[in-house]
């Protein structure tokens, strides 16, 4: 058995940046059970690499459930921090019209990554790829399998930063929760969250439009309204314009009531303005598409979830243009997700996000049961957590020294 000063089991944003801060003090090891790491990063980063978002920071916090678990995390490390340490780098960043946060369009994912990495094995940072924690005791020891053999580890501090259950191809499974369960940690089960949305589409919706955007669309459910776009899928829905619902359509489902979303597919009009449109015309079925500005997705969207006597009336078909309710049946998969919720339970931790029962270990990251849109909050919060974790643990190193 070998002892450490610092273990960090996971090499995704949250431990990358606690060994980075560690590491400038301590001797820090950081095992991965991928042959890589960061997988989850350089798959984010595929598309475009989204790494924060500009909003002011009163803003920016009440985007995380709960806000109050993660807002001295990202009091300490906010977007301007994380910019200035990318910058620092070597990594320029823009923010884009969205007031999403990127890098610098020649720099990719894969760019990124190796900075850091080059950066902390100059720190000293130890890195163990292909170890797959099995456990860990009450001991301070992390039980590892590497190719077969069984390897324990001590550390005077461990921190967790195993991941969720979304996207497992990157090593992101979510099996760790019998571990904390049998050191009696409490656990909650992984759901999705930032996902698609499967709706009972028929047939006239999916075999000509699937794949289609609906474009300029507002959405809500009963307590929460997103303006953008959303991709008619042969499932259901996706888009940004779905994946701030999703927590609410989850309760929704959770409590065994209709979850329902309701399209505006004219925003910009009020309903009164649409109306008036109307009043003293007669307006043949065949000509609402053009007449009222609508293309031939919104048409069948319409048609799909409207009575035949409802889209016979003009006004009541204007009605349905304003407010159209669908049904969703479910969320989709866990591994289908942007990310998930579940995983350790903030009542588990304490503020520092160090476990109540056994206060030299830390978990961080998408393992504990927080939440926060797509746009740049998901990284932010990972890299956040790192962060603060790490500096918990040099106050009390100074503290005992």
């Amino acid at each position: 058995m070998t002892s450490d000063q610092i273990i960090i089991v996971g090499g995704g944003p949250a431990g990358l940046m606690a060994a980075d801060r560690l590491s400038e003090t301590f001797a820090v090891s950081l095992f991965e059970k991928e042959n890589t790491i960061g997988k989850k990063l350089l798959l984010a980063g595929k598309g475009s690499f989204n790494i924060t978002n500009n909003l002011p920071e009163a803003a920016f916090i009440s985007r995380y459930s709960p806000p109050d678990f993660m807002q001295k995390a990202l009091h300490a490390f906010n977007n301007n921090a994380l910019q200035q340490w990318l910058s620092d780098m070597g990594i320029p960043t823009f923010v884009g019209t969205s007031g999403r946060v990127f890098p610098a369009k020649e720099i990719k994912a894969g760019d990124v990554l190796d900075r850091i990495t080059t950066k902390l094995v100059k720190q000293g940072v130890r890195f163990y790829q292909g170890y797959k924690c099995t456990g860990f005791d009450a001991d301070h020891g992390v039980i590892f399998d590497n190719r077969g053999q069984t390897v324990v580890r001590k550390g005077r501090f461990i921190i967790f930063a195993l991941g969720g259950a979304s996207w497992p191809v990157t090593g992101s499974d979510g099996k760790w929760l019998p571990w904390f369960e049998s050191m009696g940690i409490a656990t909650k089960p992984f759901e999705a969250s930032n996902c698609g949305v499967n709706i009972r589409w028929p047939k006239s919706i999916v075999v000509p439009h699937a794949g289609k955007p609906l474009k300029n669309l507002s959405i809500s459910t009963s307590d929460t309204t997103v303006k953008g776009e959303a991709i008619i899928t042969d499932y259901g829905l996706e888009g940004n314009a779905i994946y701030p619902l999703v927590p609410s359509i989850r309760r929704l489902l959770n409590q065994a009531t209709p979850a329902n979303i309701n399209l505006d597919l004219k925003p910009q009009n009020s309903l009164e303005e649409l109306i008036d449109k109307t009043t003293g015309k007669i307006i043949p079925t065949k000509s609402y598409g053009r007449f009222f500005g609508l293309n031939t997705v919104q048409m069948a969207v319409i048609k799909a979830f409207t009575s035949k006597e409802q889209f016979l009336s003009a006004p009541d078909f204007v009605h349905r243009i304003k407010s159209l309710t669908i049904p969703v049946d479910s969320l989709r998969p866990v591994a289908e997700a942007i990310s998930t919720i579940g995983g350790i339970p903030t009542d588990e931790l304490n503020n520092d996000f160090s476990l109540k029962k056994y206060p030299w270990i830390f978990t961080i990251g998408e393992m504990v049961d927080w939440d926060a849109p797509t746009g740049g909050f998901l990284l932010q919060g990972c890299f956040a957590m790192g962060n603060y974790a790490a500096q918990s643990i040099l106050q009390q190193a100074a503290i005992h020294q």
